[in-house]
């Protein structure tokens, strides 16, 4: 039996990060999980999604925009196989890195299933079939979720799949059916269509990415459409099928139903925490009515001793989130100063064409809040980086309240707007204002001067528009 100050169950981005600051502020820390270092993440997520996207972004200049940056081709070929093979081998080289960081922190790692069996013990089920006991003052459970599913629809993995089965295969779709608008649908539209997949969204809401500021879904909405991505908003899924060729997806709207074939169907509707047969009903730890652990500011459960961090706490679904929580916790449990966190300030971002990025209040709930709001736009169509990397659509919107000037809100669309993201959360956290960041010299030619420009239609005119 080995004990320990710290074990940590589940070596995702949260996991991970919670037993490197555990083990640096010197608390003698294992971690624990029964598949993968990094976990969804750094395997079958957000890493090799991005590799994947960098491709896609190549394919769609290579097939639409030859012309105008001056390429031509007797014959191109597209290999998709290739770029799943890029990006498995981007996840593999990170994945070995987090294995390199829990040697250089001593921490512990055990490779099996982890079960709580008390308040400070956990029994892991290990890869060779053999069990162990790991006894512990103190437990963060950072399992994770997995992708929601449609009732009665099986996931078959070759024509109904979800996220997972979808970035592993090496084959390219020659149409697809996608339901669910969420950053997962978007993205995995956004690199299908790069290649010239024939690809239709379905979502249930009234817009795409509905969680972000209405003007926001509009424009990408439209750069959709321009790209060839037909999108179905407000219509509701009500059966999906198998074929001998691909399936078919019921889908209606008002009443109305109409039948989507395809060759594969991805269904991205959100996701469900892993909560399940771990032993926290056992051990009396609590569960919202979703199913997510509930947990304080300092990421404590109920039951002294156990923690919880990342998608299995519910608070917001993002790798950073999950890693800055890891921190938090381990600094709780350490005794140390450190912060708490304001989710609704986060940064959230989308790496569909073109990327959205955003956080705080949309136009829209700022008024339900009651706040008198001024916003400030400037479109990246004049701007003179994003002319250079033929890429204008979108804009940057940031969202001020009159009486002081604190910064509400920001919402972004354009090319790589996610790198745009620190300059604004950055200055909401230090209570800066509008007219500090138009103050602020950017450089010329950046695509961050539209952050400046937009700052300077909240607190006075615009410069170049």
């Amino acid at each position: 039996m080995s004990e320990y100050d710290v074990v940590v169950l589940g070596a995702g981005p949260g996991g991970y990060v919670a037993a490197i600051r555990s083990s640096q502020l010197g608390l003698k820390t294992a971690i624990i999980d029964k598949e993968w270092m990094g976990g969804v993440c750094l395997n079958v997520g957000c890493i090799p999604s991005k590799s994947l996207l960098k491709n896609a972004d190549v394919a769609y200049t290579l097939r639409t925009g030859a012309k105008e940056f001056g390429f031509s081709f007797d014959n191109l070929k597209l290999d998709y196989s290739v770029a799943v093979k890029r990006s498995r081998q981007v996840s593999n080289r990170l994945t070995k890195g987090v294995g390199f960081l829990m040697k250089k922190n001593n921490i512990d790692v055990i490779m099996g299933a982890g079960r709580l069996v008390a308040k400070d013990k956990i029994n892991v089920a290990t890869e060779d079939g053999s069990t162990q006991e790991v006894v512990a003052k103190n437990i963060i459970v950072a399992t994770g979720a997995y992708s929601s599913r449609i009732p009665g629809v099986d996931i078959d993995g070759e024509k109904i799949l979800t996220y997972k089965e979808a970035i592993l295969q090496t084959k390219q779709p020659q149409s697809v059916v996608i339901i669910g608008a969420g950053a997962i649908g978007v993205e995995f539209a956004t690199i299908w269509n790069g290649y010239g997949t024939e690809v239709t969204i379905v979502e249930m809401l009234p817009r795409l990415v509905p969680l972000e500021d209405e003007e926001i879904s509009t424009e990408l909405e439209k750069a959709f459409k321009k790209s060839g991505i037909k999108s179905l908003t407000g219509h509701r899924v009500e059966k999906v099928e198998t074929t001998e060729t691909g399936v078919k997806v019921t889908v209606s709207k008002d009443g109305s139903e109409k039948v989507l074939e395809a060759e594969q169907a991805l269904i991205a509707i959100g996701f469900k925490p892993n909560t399940a047969d771990i032993g926290l009903k056992e051990v009396g730890v609590n569960l919202d009515k979703r199913g997510f652990i509930e947990i304080d500011d300092r990421m404590a459960t109920n039951v002294s001793g156990i923690w919880a961090i990342g998608d299995v706490t519910g608070k917001l679904l993002l790798a950073h989130v999950a890693s800055a929580q890891g921190i938090v916790c381990a600094e709780n449990i350490a005794g140390v100063e450190s912060v708490k966190l304001d989710y609704r300030m986060m940064p959230r971002a989308t790496y569909c064409h073109p990327q959205v990025a955003s956080f705080g209040l949309t136009e829209a709930q700022a008024k339900e809040e009651g706040y008198e709001v001024k916003v400030g736009r400037f479109p990246f169509q004049a701007n003179g980086k994003s002319l250079g990397l033929g890429e204008s659509a979108g804009f940057i919107k940031i969202i001020t309240e009159v009486k002081y000037g604190e910064i509400l809100g920001a919402h972004l669309i354009g090319p790589e707007v996610s790198e745009l993201l620190p300059e604004l959360t950055l200055a909401q956290s230090m209570e800066l204002t509008a007219e500090e960041i138009a103050r602020n010299v950017h450089a010329h030619p950046t695509l961050s001067e539209v952050i400046m420009e937009a700052a300077h239609g909240i607190v006075g005119e615009t410069i170049h528009i």
